[in-house]
């Protein structure tokens, strides 16, 4: 029973990510942290990484200590929560990073209408190359023409 307890703990932790991504990126990337997420909105690369993906690290941190905490002194929740945490970073880098930005040279010829449409729509938040009006992106916005299947 404990561990369907601790699979709905990763779940659910999963789940919730979504909407502190979400938040964190409107009030803190698109906030006080704007520096760090502005190179992010730049047409192009200046090189393999950018100030932005110090986020990865802002979110790998509550993780690796939940894991830390998770194992002592002996296996508990924390753990879990923390596991939650590092699947959806893999997630979001997969999805936004690979897929969207294709940052690594993969899917980059589909045809897949999905894909195509969820680039599109996210191409619409980075055409504002300011720290304003970028932040409300959100699928409600985007024109329902990028997502005929």
């Amino acid at each position: 029973m404990e561990i369907l307890l601790f699979i709905a703990i990763t779940l659910l932790t999963f789940l919730t990510m979504e909407g502190i991504t979400w938040c964190t990126h409107k009030f803190v990337m698109h906030g006080f942290l704007w520096y760090l997420h502005a190179d992010h909105h730049q047409p192009k690369y200046q090189g393999v990484f950018e100030k932005n993906d110090a986020f990865f690290v802002i979110f790998a941190i509550p993780s690796i200590l939940l894991f830390y905490n998770g194992i002592n002194p002996e296996l508990n929740f924390k753990f879990f929560i923390g596991l939650g945490i590092l699947f959806y970073g893999i997630a979001y880098f997969v999805v936004h990073d690979i897929i969207i930005h294709q940052r690594f040279k993969l899917f980059t010829r589909t045809k897949n209408k999905y894909i195509v449409g969820l680039r599109k729509a996210h191409k619409i938040h980075h055409k504002h190359l300011g720290k304003e009006d970028g932040e409300c992106f959100g699928m409600l916005n985007v024109p329902k023409k990028y997502f005929k299947i």
